[in-house]
């Protein structure tokens, strides 16, 4: 499991008083209100600070960081990721998962799947957000993609302590 969750990626400065805007990448936007302390990743490392104000325009948060007084400082730490540790999450309820948790678990097939029976056909690369459900995108050995459904007819086990999920393949799902 992750140590570290992203919550946000810094776009650019904001005004002259040290202001970032940043994309949240968190389904609860409003956690940036909640939160004291973050981690920002950056290309040469971490920085590690406290959130002074947050403020809401369109779909980006505008964020006064502690360590932060002009645009200047700011203009090199853009694209970087804003962190929280584990401990400052959002609870989870029964079958939700964290996106980082996910990415990296081997995919098997179930037992109901003829040939592929209990075979690994992947590891989990992306989750795709697309409102109906997610789709977990599944890098193949072969370097091929495979889409699945995050439904209960097609995702039948997800178990994070040991890194897999266990599929069901749906007719029509593998071409």
């Amino acid at each position: 499991m992750e140590q570290f969750l992203r919550i946000g990626v810094i776009t650019r400065p904001h005004g002259v008083h040290g202001e970032v805007k940043v994309y949240p990448t968190t389904d609860y936007p409003q956690r940036f209100e909640e939160v004291e302390h973050v981690i920002i990743k950056t290309r040469k490392g971490q920085i590690e600070t406290d959130i002074e104000s947050v403020r809401y325009f369109k779909n980006l948060a505008i964020v006064k960081f502690s360590c932060f007084n002009a645009p200047e400082e700011i203009s090199q730490i853009a694209g970087s990721d804003i962190m929280i540790s584990r401990d400052q999450a959002q609870p989870l309820e029964e079958g939700e998962y964290y996106i980082a948790d996910l990415l990296g678990c081997s995919v098997f097939a179930d037992d109901s799947s003829d040939e592929l029976s209990g075979r690994k056909l992947g590891v989990i690369k992306d989750v795709l957000q697309t409102g109906a459900n997610d789709v977990y995108v599944v890098q193949t050995d072969s370097a091929q993609e495979l889409l699945f459904p995050v439904i209960p007819d097609c995702v039948k086990k997800v178990d994070i302590e040991n890194a897999s999920v266990t599929v069901h393949i749906m007719k029509g799902l593998l071409g």
